[in-house]
């Protein structure tokens, strides 16, 4: 793989995992839109993991809670930590059992230009309408198990390429009352134990490939997109604790249209 290639997906993924307007869709879109082949799931992968290090690294308060909780729960006490840490068990569910049900179909028919443009477009008008309607009255403190579960479930749909793991999972919250950092917050917060456990699997197979040249592309394609996914955390944070989802569901518009034109040949190549 080029290094230009590695840094744009590394730069794409970084920039639009946690912003809701979907990292796999647009991970997806720059092979179907340049000469470069597809990078394949373990670079996918990869650039994943670099933006589980930044949003660890954002929310370290909340992991050092999480970590905390886990040992209460274990030994079956409560508190905030074992909360938090039960509501992302149980939000985590869906995704790894739609995960193993589906693996076959999201990698083949489903990384598609046209559903990508279809998800993109659909799910951004979603999220305009559940930040319209949402109340911003209630914190992840407030949050139930029925919550989580909903969450989780939001989160499985987010295998559809274009749908946005933090897009639907933040329009959830958001129409279940969440105030909008909130239901960022949580949203990352969600993307913690999804993206830990995919990449624990993709590094055992680097490991046994022994292929010194991808597992140097997969390093190099983590580190940058830790950085990126960190400045764009602390930006989305900072905007939405004084403004809405708006421009993204423009973005998403503009997007799944102009792809929807490319799909049906109104708008060339």
């Amino acid at each position: 793989m080029g290094t230009l290639q590695l840094v744009v997906l590394a730069l794409v993924q970084g920039i639009t995992e946690f912003l809701p307007i979907s990292s796999s869709g647009h991970l997806a879109l720059v092979p179907m839109l340049t000469d470069w082949p597809d990078q394949g799931i373990k670079i996918d992968v990869a650039v994943h993991v670099g933006t589980l290090g930044a949003v660890m690294l954002y929310f370290w308060r909340d992991v050092g809670l999480m970590l905390s909780g886990l040992g209460s729960l274990l030994t079956f006490r409560g508190g905030p930590g074992a909360r938090l840490i039960l509501h992302l068990i149980v939000a985590t569910i869906p995704v790894v059992i739609a995960g193993l049900l589906l693996k076959e179909t999201i990698e083949t028919s489903l990384r598609s230009l046209e559903v990508i443009a279809w998800a993109t477009l659909g799910f951004g008008l979603l999220l305009w309408l559940a930040d319209r309607v949402g109340l911003t009255v209630r914190r992840i403190e407030h949050m139930r198990v029925a919550d989580a579960l909903f969450l989780g479930l939001m989160q499985a749909v987010a295998l559809i390429p274009g749908t946005s793991r933090s897009g639907i999972t933040m329009t959830g919250a958001r129409l279940l009352g969440y105030e909008r950092p909130e239901a960022a917050r949580f949203s990352m917060l969600m993307s913690i134990p999804t993206i830990l456990a995919a990449g624990i699997l993709i590094g055992l197979d680097l490991y046994r490939m022994d292929d010194r040249a991808v597992t140097s592309e997969a390093l190099t394609a983590a580190g940058l997109a830790l950085v990126s996914a960190l400045v764009a955390i602390a930006v989305l944070m900072a905007w939405l604790k004084r403004a809405g989802f708006l421009p993204f569901v423009i973005y998403r518009v503009l997007l799944g249209l102009g792809l929807l034109g490319i799909v049906y040949g109104f708008i060339p190549l």
